[in-house]
């Protein structure tokens, strides 16, 4: 009896390495609100896109203008020439994804976490960043021209991102 959990506890370890569990992937079909096939160049100004998915794609020249993204996720996505003016991108993912040549003027980016993205010549006049997760370069990148205070929240840019 003393050794009875233990052989017990054994066989059991033994049975879960031996015995092979079926493991079951999600589709994409599965994910709610996902933006899939988007080319670029699309208009989604304006839209409700709350806990949209955008991920590996090429959203070149696309119009996000006064969208709702909050909790929005942008996974490996190409941005070049969008444009997010006065969006609401609270909450949301931003992650391996490039903003090259976009306008985030006005743009709300609270609470978002924007680690691993690339921002090459971005507008962000007024946008405020309060306790959004950046890389510490891109930051630096972005104080070099940061100004203004947003519209919405009254934050000033440069302060809501840390720059000195």
């Amino acid at each position: 009896m003393k050794y009875y959990r233990l052989i017990v506890c054994l066989m059991f370890a033994i049975a879960i390495f031996l015995i092979p569990v079926s493991a079951q992937a999600a589709s994409s079909s599965s994910v709610t609100k996902s933006i899939l096939n988007a080319a670029g160049g699309e208009d989604f100004s304006g839209k409700s896109l709350i806990k949209s998915e955008f991920t590996n794609a090429i959203l070149k020249n696309t119009n996000f203008s006064n969208a709702d993204l909050r909790g929005a996720l942008f996974n490996g996505v190409l941005l070049d020439g969008a444009n997010l003016h006065g969006v609401d991108f609270s909450s949301g993912i931003s992650y391996v994804s490039r903003f090259k040549n976009v306008n985030l003027s006005d743009a709300i980016l609270v609470d978002a976490n924007m680690l691993q993205s690339t921002f090459d010549n971005v507008d962000v006049v007024g946008a405020d960043f309060t306790n959004a997760l950046l890389d510490v370069a891109q930051v630096k990148k972005l104080c070099v021209t940061a100004s203004g205070i947003n519209s919405k929240t009254g934050v000033d840019t440069r302060e809501s991102l840390g720059c000195e």
